[in-house]
């Protein structure tokens, strides 16, 4: 068959980051929505955002960046797991045999579609233990707006779940930039948990993202 005059059955093939939005959001029964992998999804508001956002820190002070942390981190280890089932069942091989940066973009965009946001992540210092991601229109802070500190700790737990599955080994993550301190994107780092507990300590005493970076 012509590559060039092959045609994709859209209503058949397996979506990645082409599809139509009434296929990747499907509605199963009343109340019920789900993406093309079964996994249940709600569409919620700004205003639910930032509701859930500010009763949590009413109701715990300081513990919700923790609390939303470790929500993020069991998200990412149950997303991840799954996505490796399916991604060896669609290509015939497990994610540690797959062309990295591939794989990691064929994991996101489900996430991105769903309104996550997009993301570039920065691999060039794995020698040196650190994995840097950048995150732009993230659901959190674009909904808080500009509250003058990190919002997107769900996202932080998220990518210390999923690069510690890819790892084999536990690591921690922290956002040490955030759309919600007027910056233009949100940034977090990945690495053991004795050199993000030093990052948290800097970002907590007002250090800039390029000022941690230069620590670690």
């Amino acid at each position: 068959m012509d590559l060039f005059t092959a045609k994709i059955d859209r209503e058949t093939h397996t979506l990645h980051n082409i599809y139509r939005l009434e296929r990747f959001f499907a509605r199963r029964g009343p109340g019920e929505l789900r993406n093309p992998y079964g996994q249940r999804m709600m569409m919620v508001s700004e205003d639910f955002i930032v509701g859930f956002q500010v009763a949590l820190e009413e109701e715990i002070g300081d513990a919700a960046g923790d609390i939303m942390y470790r929500c993020g981190y069991e998200w990412g280890k149950a997303d991840i797991a799954a996505f490796a089932e399916r991604y060896a069942k669609e290509f015939g091989r497990r994610i540690d045999e797959a062309n990295f940066g591939s794989m990691l973009e064929t994991w996101w965009w489900p996430l991105q579609a769903a309104g996550w946001g997009s993301w570039r992540y920065d691999l060039s210092h794995r020698k040196e233990g650190l994995i840097y991601v950048d995150l732009f229109e993230s659901a959190v802070a674009r909904s808080v707006g500009n509250i003058g500190k990190v919002a997107c700790h769900y996202y932080a737990g998220l990518f210390a779940a999923v690069f510690s599955h890819l790892a084999k080994r536990e690591l921690s993550g922290i956002e040490i930039q955030c759309y919600s301190m007027g910056e233009e994107f949100c940034k977090f780092v990945v690495g053991s948990s004795k050199r993000i507990n030093a990052a948290q300590f800097w970002v907590q005493e007002g250090a800039r993202a390029d000022e941690v970076i230069a620590r670690l």
